[in-house]
């Protein structure tokens, strides 16, 4: 019988213990949509009901994740779900250890302020900030900032990155972005944000 307890899954081809990345982000991107939701709405009522059944879950989840088994937390069960027809993008599984440790006492952190003492304190909404930060991150654009911190902290440097990014090689010309994209963007964005701040005022 193999053992409930471990980290990282044992594949063929590989030297390290892996996870499926598409998992992860799959995770990280409903996570984030509860998390974003549940936080607009204590910033716009002051009620934080929803955030504090979000910590409980997101605390429960990482605590899963990374002392017991990644693949029983419920938010990678149901990313594997959503994503069992793609092919697996095997990452090593030491550098996610490592940032899901960091989302771990971050949730710690939130769980003591919000749910148990319900702190007033700007505090809260920069740690909010924060794992909206690594969570947005990691599932629109595939970056895992905890990974990248790995190592910072780590004389073996982490292997198996997400889209390769520990490998040193040169962009492609598909992935280059020239001055006119970079003009449309920033533009674009602009236009976007003042809007958007704009509408949050009158409202």
């Amino acid at each position: 019988m193999k053992p409930y307890f471990h980290f990282g899954e044992v594949v063929a081809g590989y030297d390290v213990r892996v996870l499926n990345e598409r998992e992860a982000r799959a995770a990280a991107g409903l996570l984030f949509v509860c998390a974003f939701m549940s936080f607009l709405y204590a910033y716009r009522t002051m009620d934080f009901r929803y955030t504090s059944i979000f910590i409980i879950f997101f605390l429960v989840d990482f605590f899963i994740r990374v002392l017991v088994n990644p693949k029983y937390a419920p938010s990678l069960i149901v990313g594997r779900f959503f994503v069992s027809h793609q092919k697996p993008e095997y990452v090593g599984a030491a550098q996610k250890r490592f940032a899901w440790s960091i989302g771990l006492i971050l949730a710690i952190v939130m769980f003591r302020w919000v749910v148990l003492l319900e702190v007033m304190t700007p505090l809260k909404i920069y740690v909010c900030l924060a794992c909206l930060t690594l969570l947005f991150s990691e599932a629109a654009f595939g970056i895992c900032i905890g990974c990248s911190i790995y190592n910072l902290f780590n004389r073996t440097k982490a292997s198996h990155c997400p889209g390769g990014v520990c490998e040193i090689r040169v962009k492609e010309p598909i992935q280059m972005i020239n001055w006119v994209q970079a003009i449309i963007a920033v533009v674009a964005l602009g236009v976007a944000g003042t809007a958007l701040y704009n509408n949050w005022i009158q409202t």
